[in-house]
């Protein structure tokens, strides 16, 4: 299949201060240590990372600057870092610590004025928004708090109204497909590429580069998670020699 190269971004689950993954936003299992994945991924030729700490808001606190500090110095490439973000001063910390991008999700809902003023003091490329959503039986519907608090907002009008409250990326993840390598969502895709006048990021059901050249040749800068990770029906740990941007 031939179409334009998507963007190479692995996005990474952090929980505790090692990497895990799963399906379906359940069963994480560790896949490896994030300081030798960004070594890994500097090698690979990544366009830029995206780090989650999937246990922050659950544990009522905000991604361990320390090790936030060190991921971003061993990262060669832009970073973006999310989790239990709900505070202005929680995202100066993070930039200040070299990362590039913000990430926010469940704040952005409990509190939407957040996006405005990372926006505002740090510019809208500095602030991405994640959209986690599932299918219901009255169409795609959000929800936050690692997809289990679900919410009466239809994505594409939610992603909207965050890239008019300023913005700058937004991030399309289903849960349904998370992990399960079955293909990107990819009638959403479409219809946010057109609607949106952001960078969308595809995030779910990635199993192949060619899944990646669809989601790419509708306009969007595809994201995978255990496409870069796991191999094959076992889902054997890959991250070690995962692909290049060069095969892309």
């Amino acid at each position: 299949m031939t179409g334009p190269r998507p963007r190479f971004i692995p996005v990474l689950l952090l929980s505790g201060r090692g990497l895990v993954k799963g399906t379906r936003f359940a069963d994480h299992g560790y896949v490896g240590d994030p300081i030798n994945t960004m070594r890994i991924f500097n090698e690979k030729l990544a366009d830029e990372v995206i780090l989650l700490d999937i246990d922050a808001r659950r544990e009522g606190r905000t991604p361990d600057l320390e090790l936030v500090t060190r991921i971003a110095d061993e990262c060669y490439m832009p970073l973006a870092v999310g989790g239990g973000l709900s505070r202005i001063e929680d995202v100066e910390r993070l930039i200040r610590s070299g990362v590039e991008k913000v990430v926010l999700n469940t704040a952005a809902v409990d509190r939407p004025g957040l996006v405005t003023e990372v926006a505002e003091r740090f510019g809208s490329q500095s602030v991405t928004v994640a959209i986690d959503y599932s299918e219901t039986s009255v169409g795609r519907r959000i929800a936050t708090n690692n997809a289990s608090t679900p919410h009466d907002l239809e994505p594409l009008e939610w992603a909207e109204e965050v890239v008019a409250a300023g913005a700058g990326e937004i991030i399309l993840s289903c849960v349904e497909r998370d992990g399960t390598r079955t293909g990107f969502d990819l009638e959403l895709v479409e219809k946010a590429t057109r609607r949106l006048s952001v960078p969308v990021v595809v995030l779910g059901g990635a199993g192949s580069p060619d899944d990646l050249r669809e989601a790419a040749a509708l306009g969007a800068s595809a994201a995978a998670g255990s496409l870069f990770v796991h191999f094959g029906r076992r889902r054997s740990v890959l991250i070690t020699y995962a692909l290049s941007g060069r095969d892309l």
